[in-house]
C-alpha cells in the first residue's frame, strides 16, 4: 500500500512539473542582478511557491528553474519585462521583483 502511494504521489508531482511552461509574455521577461536595474521602474513583487520534496528533496535546480518559469509568466502579468531575485530559495519558495526597464516611463 505504501508503494502504491509513493508511485502515486510522484507520478502527480511529475506531470504537474512537466506543464509549467513559460508564457509567451513570460519569454520576453528577463532575469538580472539588482545592480542592472538601477534605470529599471519598480512595479511590485511576485512570491512564488513550488513543491521541494516529494518523498525526498527534488533537485535545487529544478526548484530554482520553476520558481523563475512562475515568476517571469507573473512578472509578464505586471505589465514588467524583468525580474530581479529577491530572496534566496527556501522550502520552494522565492520573492522576486517586478521591474519595467524597456521605456519605464511610458
Amino acid at each position: 500500500m505504501k508503494t502504491k502511494l509513493t508511485i502515486i504521489a510522484a507520478t502527480i508531482l511529475l506531470s504537474a512539473c512537466a506543464t509549467l511552461k513559460l508564457s509567451e509574455g513570460g519569454e520576453k521577461v528577463r532575469v538580472l542582478d539588482p545592480n542592472e536595474v538601477e534605470s529599471c521602474r519598480e512595479l511590485g513583487r511576485t512570491n512564488n511557491s513550488v513543491t521541494a520534496k516529494v518523498i525526498v528533496e527534488r533537485k535545487e535546480e529544478a526548484v530554482a528553474k520553476e520558481l523563475r518559469i512562475m515568476a517571469r509568466n507573473s512578472a509578464a502579468r505586471m505589465g514588467g519585462d524583468t525580474i530581479v531575485p529577491l530572496t534566496l530559495i527556501e522550502a520552494g519558495q522565492q520573492t522576486f521583483v517586478v521591474y519595467k526597464c524597456v521605456n519605464p516611463d511610458g
